[in-house]
């Protein structure tokens, strides 16, 4: 009796020690693959390519760069793309996959940008071909992961990214261009403004607050289709404050990579509106909000109490980024 008793407790002791030894284990492997990947190092990047095209960039070049390179470390990043994972310990990973969402989401309005803006003249210019196909393909449901997978739509984005690169470098090929104009930019601009937006209210929702609704403000004779509450209590869920807050990040990151292609492609445009100094202050508030987190956790205090609110530190530096899009839009159409 009693070397069944005993047997039975060290079975228990044994079966405990594992259990806790593999969480333990995916919880130390779910840290390693949530590290956040470094913003593109695009200047280096599109002097390598250059030189293994052995061509010299054309307008248009550092743009495409940034989408080509910003996809592939999404899909290359340590752990590789996980958002549409099924299986342990990355299914049970959120961070990391909303911080892809935001970067997702950042690339289709790029890509939206490059096929009906930057790659046309006017409203009746062709479409360019490659572009037709990579827009659409950028929007497949990004937890998609069987017939057709999110990662293969995503390498069909790069690939036809790629082919319109080189399209740009070929003189004799007109199916592709590539326009700096001070009117495609200030179209960009303005979505990049609703982006940002959007994302400062909701990282500011981290502590309730009420507010008036100015849906209708600035229009005297302006309706809606419904009537609304005239104050509106908005509070994200305690469960997805680090999720909103890693969505902004990746927003953040892959805007980043893409200024800097803007700072490129349309530098002789911003120096004619003397705008080159807006766009720089833009890009100096998104490298800060991309400040690595030394906490271990998202913190999400009252704003003015004991402790920080990684939220709303986030969302002072995407406020200020956006007021500079606006200042830098006016600069576009007055400047």
């Amino acid at each position: 009796m009693k070397i069944a008793a005993l047997t039975k407790k060290s079975v228990w002791t044994w079966s405990i020690g594992g259990v806790t030894l593999l969480v333990v284990l995916f919880w130390l492997l779910g840290w390693l693959l949530s590290e956040e990947p470094q913003p593109v190092a695009l200047n280096t990047a599109i002097q390598q390519t250059a030189a293994e095209l052995e061509v010299e960039p054309v307008k248009g070049f550092a743009t495409s760069t940034a989408v080509i390179e910003s996809l592939s470390t999404l899909l290359n990043k340590r752990g590789g793309y996980m958002s549409n994972d099924i299986l342990p310990p990355t299914v049970w990973l959120d961070n990391i996959p909303a911080w892809e969402f935001g970067v997702v989401q950042m690339t289709r309005d790029m890509l939206l940008a490059l096929r009906n803006d930057f790659s046309r003249s006017q409203s009746q210019s062709v479409e360019n071909p490659n572009l037709v196909v990579a827009q659409p393909a950028m929007n497949i449901d990004h937890t998609s992961w069987f017939a057709p997978t999110a990662e293969n739509e995503y390498k069909t984005v790069i690939n036809e990214v790629k082919q319109y690169r080189l399209a740009l470098l070929d003189s004799s090929d007109h199916s592709a261009q590539f326009y700096a104009r001070s009117d495609n930019l200030r179209r960009y601009m303005q979505e990049l403004e609703k982006r940002l937006g959007s994302l400062s209210r909701r990282l500011s929702a981290s502590v309730a607050r009420v507010e008036p609704d100015l849906a209708l403000a600035g229009d005297a004779v302006a309706v809606q289709s419904t009537a609304s509450l005239q104050a509106i209590r908005q509070k994200t869920s305690w469960w997805q404050i680090d999720n909103t807050f890693y969505e902004a990040r990746g927003a953040s990151w892959a805007i980043l990579n893409f200024l800097k292609a803007v700072e490129i492609d349309f530098a002789e445009v911003l120096s004619n509106k003397n705008a080159l100094i807006s766009l720089q202050q833009i890009i100096n508030e998104l490298e800060s909000s991309l400040q690595p987190v030394s906490s271990p956790m998202i913190l999400n205090g009252s704003g003015f109490g004991l402790l920080a609110n990684h939220s709303l530190v986030m969302a002072n530096y995407l406020s200020r980024a956006n007021a500079a899009l606006i200042d830098l839009r006016n600069l576009l159409a007055e400047g």
